[in-house]
This record gives C-alpha cells, sequence and structure tokens, in this order.
C-alpha cells in the first residue's frame, strides 16, 4: 500500500478501503462509529489554538452540529477534552455539569450529553478533536470509549501518513532555483491525480513568492507518458502561461512523442529542449564548465 492508500478492519475481515486524503477517512471514522453508538451527533473538529473548525460530520436524526462551522475555541466543548488529557472527557448531563452548565453553547442541547478525546500529532501537539454530542441523555459502554480512543489512534496514524506523504510528494517535485526568474521542477516517478494537483499547487505557491520569467518542467524521470499524464502537464503549461511564466519542458523520449501524439502536438508553441543544457542555452544562457 503507497502513501494515498490507508488501510482500516472493518467487521471480521481485513478489508483494505482506498482513501484520497484525511477528509476522507474522518468521514468514514465517523460513520464507523455511528453503526456501533447510538449518540446523535458525531464530529472531528480541528483548532488552531484559537478557533474550533468543525471539520467532519454525522447526524442521525437532528442536526445538532454543523459541518463547516466554527466558534472560539475557549467557548467550546472540544477545549474542555483537550483541557481534559488523552482519555476521553465524558459529560453525562451538560446542563448539570460544572464545566459546562454555564458555557453559552449549553442552551442549544438541555440535558444533554457529551464525549470528546483530542487527535494529536506523533509529536503530541494537538490537531482538534473526535466528538459525539446529543441533546438527551446517553450512556456510554467501556467498549464505547475505547473505540473512541482506537478511532483518535488511527487518525494519528493518518495524520502522519499523510504529512509524510506531502513531504514525500515536495522531495519528487522540488521548484530548484538556477538563477534569478529562472527555475526548473524535475518530475519524478508516477504522476496520479493527488500528485498531479499537488505539483500545480506547488509551483503556484513558489511562483507567488518569487517572481519567475522561466520554469523549466524536466520529465525524464517520469515512469511513463500516457493520455492522462499528459493532460495534466498540458494544464501545468498552461496555468504557468496565464500567470506570466514562461513554461520549457525537457526530457521527452521520442518514444513518448509517439506514443502519445496528441500530447506533442498540442505543445506547438512551447519550448520543448532535450534536456537542462540544451534549455539553458535556447534561454540564452551559457553553461560554463570549470577548469582544474
Amino acid at each position: 500500500m503507497n502513501n494515498e492508500q490507508r488501510g482500516i478492519l472493518v467487521g471480521n475481515k481485513e478489508q483494505v478501503k482506498k482513501f484520497g486524503n484525511f477528509d476522507e477517512v474522518a468521514s468514514h471514522i465517523l460513520a464507523l462509529l455511528s453503526k456501533q453508538i447510538g449518540i446523535n451527533s458525531l464530529f472531528i473538529a480541528k483548532n488552531d489554538g484559537q478557533t474550533n473548525d468543525i471539520l467532519k460530520v454525522h447526524n442521525k436524526k437532528k442536526t445538532l452540529v454543523e459541518e463547516g462551522s466554527s466558534m472560539p475555541l475557549s467557548q467550546s466543548y472540544c477545549n474542555l477534552s483537550v483541557n481534559h488529557g488523552s482519555q476521553p472527557l465524558v459529560i453525562e448531563d451538560v446542563s448539570e455539569n460544572e464545566l459546562t452548565r454555564s458555557m453559552k453553547v449549553t442552551e442549544n442541547f438541555g440535558r444533554g450529553t457529551f464525549v470528546g478525546i483530542p487527535v494529536y500529532y506523533s509529536d503530541h501537539t494537538v490537531y482538534g478533536t473526535i466528538c459525539g454530542l446529543d441533546d438527551q441523555t446517553y450512556s456510554f459502554s467501556e467498549e464505547d470509549l475505547t473505540t473512541f480512543e482506537t478511532m483518535s489512534t488511527l487518525l494519528t496514524y493518518v495524520l502522519e501518513l499523510e504529512k509524510a506523504n506531502q513531504q514525500i510528494q515536495t522531495l519528487t517535485a522540488p521548484i530548484v532555483p538556477i538563477m534569478k526568474g529562472v527555475a526548473i521542477v524535475p518530475v519524478i516517478g508516477e504522476i496520479t491525480d493527488s500528485r498531479a494537483e499537488f505539483i500545480i499547487k506547488h509551483i503556484l505557491e513558489k511562483c507567488s513568492i518569487e517572481p519567475m520569467d522561466h520554469l523549466i518542467i524536466d520529465v525524464s524521470g517520469v515512469h511513463q507518458i500516457n493520455s492522462v499524464v499528459g493532460e495534466y502537464l498540458l494544464k501545468i503549461v498552461n496555468i504557468l502561461k496565464v500567470i506570466g511564466v514562461t513554461p520549457v519542458i525537457t526530457g521527452i523520449q521520442p518514444y513518448m512523442a509517439v506514443k502519445v501524439p496528441h500530447f506533442a502536438s498540442a505543445l506547438k508553441g512551447v519550448l520543448i529542449e532535450a534536456n537542462l543544457e540544451a534549455a539553458l542555452k535556447r534561454l540564452g544562457f551559457i553553461v560554463m564548465k570549470e577548469s582544474k
């Protein structure tokens, strides 16, 4: 399984389910929890120390929590969960508990029940929380609370996988400055949907930070060029043109042009050279070797 795939155990059989990102995993985890635990609302929130953002929600009968909503962290139940530590915080009656009865948010939930546990990064800093909420009294079993702890641990694992994958993506498509106004992005390995989107985002961010006249895209390290890969490369080329950066493509092998003929024809008007040295010469730069 590569870094873009996450597997979880479903029922008694090990079924590997592929997910594209953390959000997809989060939605699946909430759906699994909802099947086991009868509480009305389950949600995953992220906080930055100031604001509590509700990322994913699974409501059953009533919409008690809105996906995409946010509030000051200090006014949220999630903050209580973070302060409580790594064990689940269970509040059986939010209207009576000393931690919650005076909070403004409690007005919406009557004699409701809350459970929450922090989700951590591997360095033990807090990402956010995974929580359950109801406007009715709900009693949790030991198994329920153990499941919450397990899902929190699983989310930590997925966060680290996603972080590692982003680092790998950066390493396999770094933008390397060569001289003022000129940089090269060597694209290495297999181009998947997520990698292509990452490369495009990476290029746009880099170009917005540092003025760039020419960006050389070297595809000599790409495992294969097919119609899908060709479309992504064309998309990158067109985006560069729109933002005023001249694209230069290097490393296209003859067999690539033969295999995807429409790709080569679509690149008419784009500078294409065999390698980096030829590209730099085409741009008017002289490559000099230092004599010993």
